[in-house]
């Protein structure tokens, strides 16, 4: 059995390195960041990988720096067969990938050579893509340029937010993990080049600044928009004086009115006109300062004026 290190971070990890788990790989240590202080009292908190680890007995190393002598050291003496990545946080120095006795493998949550970067599940949403996938990756020095193992692609549904295909990608992704591993334990694992070229488009970081909702835009862009933009920043709206968080919306019929008219604030939700002479029906939102609920809930205490 390949001895195998473990390095990642946030929930996404914990998805991978559970599928490892189950399916009865040796992984004698995992890699992850430090604790880090949070809400008011700043209390350490660990992360997700380590909390889950812990549960299982693994060792936890978390270094502030994998460029340290000292923690290259410390990782070669565990004599790892492969390094599996998923979502670790920090870019890894070739002094660390040159370790392992068979490969350092990351799981990319795209379709390589489609949206290398930091975030490409939310880029597949907010372009609409149809299907998407994740890619089993041979780490190289330039980040997600490396040999492809072996791809697993799925398809997007309409009505799914980057939150809820975070959840599905990172279960597929520990199936592939596991997958690739026994590739690279029986010989069998293959190397595919990427190439990178103009059609490709890099899955940069969001901001705050690609929150707010352009009313002069088409209304399934801006329905992908708010899908893509979950769980964080959330796309915004100043519609009817308030600002919201927008969580939920669709596409509705078509009108004649002037882009970011209200035209109906009821049961079905707040319908707000697009730049395609179609609408998007708010259907769930956040006032700031309030709680997330349905817009129907929140029309109760709070009318919208028409403005059409």
């Amino acid at each position: 059995m390949m001895r195998v290190v473990f390095m990642g971070t946030p929930d996404f990890a914990v998805a991978v390195l559970r599928r490892l788990v189950e399916d009865g790989w040796d992984i004698s240590a995992a890699y992850t960041q430090p604790d880090k202080p949070k809400n008011r009292g700043m209390k350490l908190v660990p992360t997700p990988v380590k909390e889950y680890a812990l549960t299982k007995k693994i060792p936890v190393y978390q270094p502030e720096s994998c460029r340290d002598e000292a923690v290259l050291a410390e990782l070669r003496a565990l004599e790892p067969d492969v390094i599996v990545v998923a979502a670790y946080g920090k870019l890894l120095p070739q002094a660390l990938l040159d370790i392992p006795r068979k490969a350092i493998i990351n799981v990319h949550s795209s379709v390589l050579p489609q949206y290398r970067g930091a975030a490409p599940i939310n880029w597949a949403v907010l372009n609409g893509d149809q299907e998407t996938g994740v890619t089993i990756q041979y780490m190289a020095a330039e980040l997600d340029a490396g040999d492809i193992l072996l791809i697993k692609k799925t398809p997007v549904s309409p009505e799914e937010d980057a939150g809820q295909l975070y959840g599905r990608l990172a279960e597929l992704g520990g199936e592939a993990a596991s997958e690739a591993l026994a590739l690279l334990e029986r010989g069998e694992a293959t190397r595919t080049p990427q190439t990178y070229g103009p059609q490709y488009q890099y899955a940069s970081m969001l901001s705050r600044e690609m929150s707010p909702l352009d009313w002069s835009r088409p209304a399934q862009r801006l329905a992908n928009q708010v899908r893509g933009l979950i769980p964080w920043p959330c796309a915004t709206t100043d519609v009817a004086g308030t600002r919201w968080k927008v969580f939920r919306a669709h596409v509705g019929g078509g009108t004649g009115e002037m882009p970011g008219t209200v035209l109906s604030a009821d049961q079905a939700g707040i319908a707000v006109a697009c730049g395609d002479g179609k609408s998007l029906v708010i259907t769930e939102l956040q006032a700031d300062g309030g709680k997330r609920m349905a817009a129907a809930d929140y029309l109760r205490g709070h009318p919208v004026r028409l403005s059409k």
